[in-house]
């Protein structure tokens, strides 16, 4: 299973995400029990697209994370290409709908026909 990278600021965060072009971030909370039993799922999942590095943020490390990327919630999981945001899911993510969406974003970015 891959493991998230752990960023610890909002500058680790920007930078994480300008040094890659496929990020996912994964925003969470440690009291939040969602967010606890989400993580694994997410993290097997993400083993299916090897070219999107894949980091994790704490809220309560990083109360500025919840500036920058509109959070009212956790958890909250972005996609990012270049930068831009393609792809946000929150508080209650449907595993399959979120692996369907993921496929369709992967196979016309990272490996176009």
């Amino acid at each position: 299973m891959r493991e998230f990278d752990h960023l610890q600021s909002l500058e680790e965060t920007e930078q994480f995400i300008t040094q890659h072009s496929f990020t996912f971030i994964y925003i969470s909370s440690p009291n939040c029990s969602v967010c606890h039993g989400l993580k694994p799922q997410v993290q097997e999942l993400m083993n299916k697209y090897p070219e999107i590095k894949i980091a994790q943020i704490d809220t309560q490390e990083v109360p500025e994370i919840a500036g920058r990327f509109s959070i009212f919630t956790v958890p909250v999981l972005l996609l990012l290409i270049e930068g831009k945001e393609y792809l946000r899911e929150a508080r209650i993510v449907h595993m399959d709908l979120l692996e369907e969406k993921l496929d369709k974003i992967y196979k016309n970015m990272v490996d176009p026909q």
